[in-house]
């Protein structure tokens, strides 16, 4: 009698699991649903379509992931490190082989959109389909006719990941996704004008600012994916650098920044408070400078709309001018190693050299980039053709850890400065794990 009982109670809590499993095995193996299902791909594409998709290409910064220096480009290759392992991206050439020469345009827009490649197999939100499912139907459609026709194929294989199983196992992607990845192209707000609306469309969408400038949770998601949310733009700790916020905040973020300081840092790479540098440097040279003056007026007007969070950003920052002899630690190597570049009153030479006094490097908290610029030195800057004749160079075989935290420390509590010290420890764990700035940067010409 026990049996028997026991083997209904067994049959009847199998069934709801059997029904589960097959429900969990649907959602992680269903393809996303795509406009362009039944659409027939045109051969050839008309050469305004595919311009247009070189633009798009332009906003996205998909060179910044999918080209190597020296390689054929976007034929993939590039490392991306992962707390579970490296990762490499993808060749998107339209190489029938290797690339994505045989993608339909819904397989093409799944795989941008919403990070399933043909045959179900899920992309690591390294790529940032969470922004790019903002991107409309137009801007798919001439994106997909610019990498089938606008670039010339590359037979270049690409490489395994060296996450180890069973945490390779990329199914559990599709619940991420139902947690933290949007479905929805971008709306317009019909409380704000077209030009606010623009300029939201491509920062969130192809613009992709988030991916480096939100701050991430416990699952690596980005906390907010727009305006709705504080966090969004906030600025992040991310590869050795910190992304600085883009809301109002008048230390940390964009609030002593006017909408053409803006237009200036998009278009030239440098104002009267910054020049490019880190992983902004990349996005410069390939993304940026080619925009559109119109596309960077909207960027600049939504970002302005952001507001700062004084709570976190504390009071607004005040020039204070100090003596011209300084006896604190690092005083000495600012004047010998620095100074010249950056002058004794930390001005700089605007808009060549930046100025350190009311730097965001240091007042933000994180000093990450800090370190790592001292260390490793910048990238160089290619504006409209031309290479930067200004280049930061590396201290990492000239300084010690100690030397370093030193000087950064003296820049950190200069001049109003108030972004506190710098360990010894803190520098010497980014010497370990980061390399000199390359002086051939990547620049890519697309056709």
């Amino acid at each position: 009698m026990n049996n028997r009982r026991f083997a209904r109670t067994a049959g009847w809590l199998a069934l709801p699991c059997l029904v589960a499993a097959g429900l969990l095995a649907w959602y992680v193996t269903r393809e996303p649903a795509t406009p362009f299902e039944q659409a027939q791909a045109a051969a050839p594409f008309e050469p305004a379509l595919v311009s247009r998709g070189e633009y798009v290409a332009r906003l996205s910064d998909c060179v910044a992931c999918h080209s190597l220096a020296g390689k054929a480009p976007f034929a993939g290759g590039l490392e991306m490190a992962t707390p579970l392992g490296a990762i490499h991206a993808t060749n998107i050439t339209p190489d029938k082989q290797t690339g994505i020469g045989t993608y339909s345009l819904a397989d093409f827009d799944r795989a941008v959109r919403h990070g399933v490649a043909p045959g179900g197999r899920r992309l690591y939100p390294a790529m940032p389909y969470p922004s790019y499912v903002k991107l409309s139907d137009d801007d798919i459609k001439a994106l997909y006719a610019f990498f089938m026709q606008g670039i010339k194929p590359a037979n270049q294989p690409n490489i395994p990941s060296d996450i180890p199983w069973p945490l390779n196992m990329r199914w559990p992607i599709a619940l991420w996704n139902g947690v933290f990845a949007p479905t929805a192209t971008y709306a317009a707000k019909p409380n704000q004008d077209a030009l606010w609306n623009r300029g939201a469309y491509i920062v969130q969408g192809p613009g992709h600012c988030g991916s480096c400038h939100t701050p991430r949770g416990l699952a690596f998601n980005e906390k907010a994916l727009d305006e709705s949310g504080a966090p969004f733009l906030a600025g992040a700790l991310l590869d050795g650098w910190y992304a600085p916020s883009l809301r109002q905040d008048p230390n940390t973020g964009l609030g002593r920044w006017t909408e053409p300081q803006i237009v200036q840092f998009l278009k030239t790479g440098r104002n009267a408070h910054a020049v490019v540098y880190g992983s902004m440097t990349e996005a410069f040279n390939n993304s940026t400078q080619f925009m559109q003056d119109e596309d960077l007026a909207a960027i600049a007007r939504y970002l302005k709309s952001l507001p700062g969070d004084p709570q976190r950003d504390g009071a607004p920052w005040q020039y204070q001018a100090v003596a011209a002899v300084q006896d604190a630690p690092g005083a000495h190597t600012y004047a010998t190693r620095c100074a010249s570049c950056h002058g004794l009153d930390g001005k700089g030479q605007p808009e060549w050299m930046p100025p350190l006094a009311g730097a965001t490097s240091a007042l933000a908290k994180e000093s990450a980039s800090a370190i790592n610029i001292t260390l490793n030195g910048s990238q160089r800057v290619v504006a409209a053709g031309v290479p930067d004749a200004y280049r930061m160079p590396a201290f990492r075989e000239q300084l010690s850890d100690a030397e370093i935290a030193d000087v950064l420390t003296y820049v950190r509590s200069t001049w109003g400065n108030n972004g506190g010290t710098v360990d010894a420890n803190a520098v010497g764990k980014l010497r370990g794990h980061t390399d000199p700035a390359s002086s051939s940067p990547i620049i890519l010409h697309m056709r």
